[in-house]
């Protein structure tokens, strides 16, 4: 082995390839799979090629429990160096006053939140998760709901957006010690501020959870709430485009104990190769052109729902200000798993959900969640985007001929190939 191959890897994987032909041969098929397909994961992006090269870099083979200048191992000036930029880079992109950059990723970070301000038992108001919300707020089957008692606000039945004067009157009546405002299937803006004000008026600490619009945020094409709220955690992936991980942002009066329930509450050493990777994400989210992407993306998620309204499919809340939208599939007479099963047929990829007060178990509900950060990283814009909710439409209706989803995974390839992806 040559010391420039260990040191420069590329994107060939020439050592993979030579060591490993199960996870190489594993590996080409997946980077077929990624080049060939429509990704409309709302979760899912394409990182930005050098984020990439970071996250194989040999950051991967240093420790480094503790913070920069007050490390429990040798060896981490340069470790120090890196999550230095990370930090200062997220407090610039998001007007942060602190940041902890080394959650492992979404649900990690939010337990750091909770295990920084609560004690087990407190009561928590969360998103509930058939209306929008994530696992990881109150859900009984997750950590949260079973050391945490939440208490849960709801979309409206006839507007599918949260109300506001509801949350409050829960708020009032229920008296939490904290209040969590976030998602990961809601697609319209928060009311941050309304939180805020919410929060405040009954003593609550106040925990917004962006992570999947950390990446319209930080174009600023949506309002911020790190400036506004007590705590604020993110992934770093999803509209992000950086690596799988996740930070902390808080006022500078809870950095020690949001950074002791890191670590050592819940971690022991970082991963510094993934913090290095992060430090490269935000250094291209700081960019004026990621502003940019971050605008295209909510326009393409706009057309995208207005294509489907068109064509007879319900939006819950009628449209979308970001970049996912869930569909509700009761009168196409089909499930989301089943929908996730036919698209995949016809090369793209979707994640099913639940409704608001869906009839159907979360395992097999009645909705479709799809997202435009991965198409619109490749450069597909809104007229590409109506037909891509066409194919949608007809691959659904479709759902037993084979033959027709296999004629549109062949228009899904020929597309795809006028659009690479960047990092691949």
């Amino acid at each position: 082995m040559k010391i420039v191959e260990f040191l420069l890897p590329g994107m060939e994987y020439k050592i993979l390839a030579g060591e490993d032909r199960e996870v190489y041969k594993a590996l080409e098929s997946e980077i077929k799979r990624q080049q060939e397909g429509l990704e409309l994961i709302a979760s899912e992006n394409y990182v930005f090629p050098a984020v990439q090269e970071a996250l194989g870099s040999v950051f991967t083979n240093k420790y480094s429990e503790g913070v920069p200048g007050k490390r429990y191992y040798a060896g981490n000036e340069f470790v120090d160096v890196v999550e230095n930029l990370a930090v200062e880079r997220a407090k610039k992109l998001f007007d942060a006053e602190h940041v902890n950059v080394q959650p492992l990723s979404g649900s990690p970070a939010n337990a750091a939140v909770y295990f920084a301000f609560l004690k087990p038992g407190d009561k928590v108001l969360g998103l509930k998760l058939d209306h929008g919300g994530h696992l990881s707020h109150g859900h009984p089957v997750n950590f949260s709901g079973m050391l945490f008692n939440f208490v849960q606000y709801m979309v409206d039945k006839d507007t599918g957006r949260v109300n506001m004067d509801e949350v409050r009157e829960i708020a009032l009546r229920e008296r939490p010690k904290m209040i969590l405002a976030g998602f990961s299937a809601y697609s319209r803006e928060m009311e941050w501020q309304k939180f805020k004000e919410i929060a405040d008026e009954v003593g609550a600490i106040s925990f917004a959870d962006i992570a999947h619009v950390a990446g319209l945020i930080a174009g600023k094409q949506i309002a911020n709430p790190v400036p506004i709220f007590d705590v604020v955690s993110t992934t770093t992936h999803k509209t992000l485009r950086g690596p799988r991980g996740a930070i902390i942002m808080c006022k500078e009066k809870f950095a020690k104990q949001i950074d002791r329930a890191v670590f050592p509450g819940l971690q022991g050493g970082p991963h510094d190769n993934v913090t290095a990777a992060k430090a490269v994400a935000f250094a291209e989210a700081l960019k004026p052109e990621f502003a940019d992407y971050a605008k295209q993306v909510i326009l393409n998620a706009q057309a995208m729902a207005d294509e489907l309204i068109k064509l007879g499919f319900i939006i819950i809340s009628g449209g979308t200000d970001n970049h996912l939208m869930v569909v509700d599939l009761t009168a196409q007479g089909i499930v989301g798993k089943i929908a996730e099963t036919v698209l995949d047929k016809a090369g793209i990829s979707t994640s099913r959900s639940t409704i608001p007060f869906d009839p159907n178990p979360p395992y097999n509900p009645s909705g479709l969640r799809l997202g435009t950060p991965a198409m619109t990283t490749r450069g597909l814009k809104e007229p590409e985007t109506r037909q891509v909710a066409r194919w949608i439409v007809e691959a659904i209706a479709a759902k037993n001929d084979d033959i027709k989803l296999v004629a549109i995974k062949e228009q899904v390839k020929e597309l795809c190939s006028k659009f690479p992806i960047p990092s691949v």
